[in-house]
Order: C-alpha cells, then sequence, then structure tokens
C-alpha cells in the first residue's frame, strides 16, 4: 500500500501541468533543466519495488518461509539506503534546481525584450512561463516595471494598474512552485523511510519466531 502511494505521489508530481508546461519548454536548440524530474523518477521506482517487496514479504509470511523473509528484509535494506541517497542528493541539489529554471527564465526573458517577431521562441517560452505561474518578468528593476512597458509579454488583468499592482515575479513563483513540490517529495520519502524500518524490524522479528517454532 505504501509503494502504492508513493508510485501515485511520483506520477502526480511527473504529470503535473504547471512543471510539466514549464520544463517541456525548449529555448533554441536549449531545453530547460530536467534535474527534477531526476528526483521523480527516483521515487516512481522506489515506488515500484515496495510494491514487489511488499508482496514479497506477505508471500513470505504467508509461507513462513525464512529464505522470502531474509530476501524481503535484504531487499527493504538496499531500498532504505537508496532512499537515504536520494535524500541527501535531493537536499543538496534543491536550491540549484529552482536556480536552473530561472536561468533559463532570464535568458528567454532577455531574448523575448530584444525579439522583434511575434514567432521568436523566447517569447513563446516566456509567455508559457506567464501563463503557467500567473507572473512576469525576472526579480529585479526590470521586471519590476516589465508589466508597464511589456504588457503583451504578460498575463492580462482588467486594467493596466491591477496589472501593475497584482503580477507577482516570475522568480519568486518559480521558487514557490518547486519549493513547494520537493517539500512534497520529502514528506513522502520520511513517511517511506519510517514504514520500512518498522517493516524491516517485524520482518526479523517473524522471521526469528518462524525459526524458533521449527526446532520444536
Amino acid at each position: 500500500l505504501a509503494g502504492g502511494i508513493i508510485l501515485g505521489v511520483a506520477l502526480w508530481l511527473r504529470h503535473d501541468s504547471q512543471t510539466t508546461n514549464i520544463l517541456y519548454l525548449q529555448l533554441g536548440d536549449k531545453q530547460a533543466p530536467n534535474t527534477f524530474y531526476v528526483g521523480i523518477y527516483i521515487l516512481i521506482a522506489v515506488g515500484a519495488v515496495m510494491m514487489f517487496v511488499g508482496f514479497l514479504g506477505c508471500y513470505g509470511a504467508i509461507q513462513e518461509s525464512q529464505c522470502l523473509l531474509g530476501t524481503f528484509f535484504t531487499c527493504l535494506v538496499i531500498l532504505f539506503a537508496c532512499e537515504v541517497a536520494a535524500g541527501i542528493w535531493g537536499f543538496v541539489n534543491k536550491d540549484q534546481i529552482a536556480k536552473d529554471v530561472k536561468q533559463f527564465y532570464d535568458q528567454a526573458f532577455q531574448q523575448a525584450l530584444m525579439a522583434e517577431s511575434e514567432t521568436n521562441n523566447g517569447r513563446a517560452v516566456v509567455k508559457t512561463f506567464h501563463e503557467t505561474l500567473d507572473c512576469c518578468g525576472p526579480d529585479n528593476a526590470i521586471g519590476a516595471v516589465t508589466p508597464l512597458w511589456r504588457d503583451d509579454l504578460c498575463p492580462k488583468k482588467d486594467s493596466l494598474l491591477k496589472t501593475f499592482l497584482e503580477t507577482t515575479s516570475c522568480h519568486k513563483k518559480i521558487d514557490e512552485l518547486f519549493s513547494g513540490k520537493l517539500y512534497l517529495i520529502g514528506i513522502a520519502a520520511i513517511v517511506v523511510a519510517v514504514i520500512m524500518i518498522f517493516e524491516m524490524i517485524l520482518s526479523m522479528v517473524l522471521c526469528c519466531g518462524i525459526r524458533n517454532s521449527s526446532v520444536y
């Protein structure tokens, strides 16, 4: 069940409309940073393997097989080690993910400002960011006045003044998007780790119980 929940959360994060709209963008020959998806794929793999290993543990318990329970315990130890390694990697790279996406946005924004054509790739990328995140401009002086002098790039509000007052910088929105998603991944990983620790303890207790009962 825990494996199924983790797999479900990971698949939801993988196909979330906000992240897919942004991370599938391409600026010329440069693809948007997809470091975020590495963590998602690790979660998907852990969830799928946990479901299989869970079945192995259940079958081993029903059959009272020390071999299957020992295999179950070994798989859990390996999974737990992989999860700890992935957690350390995620913690180290959590700020880098948003930073890479912001740099990609800034490059597209510069191209959009200099572009004369409506079909410019940078302009299309920037408009996708703005519409998906409901933001406009980077987190600097140019970004602050963008709604006034380049309102064609910003999401439309009722009036120009309302657009200027209610529009948030895209840097802030990118931080909010990925910090929220990473926070959810972190909670899921902690819940799985706790469940796995209990599973390892209980499988060893059961394995020892079967071994002792077989003596008599």
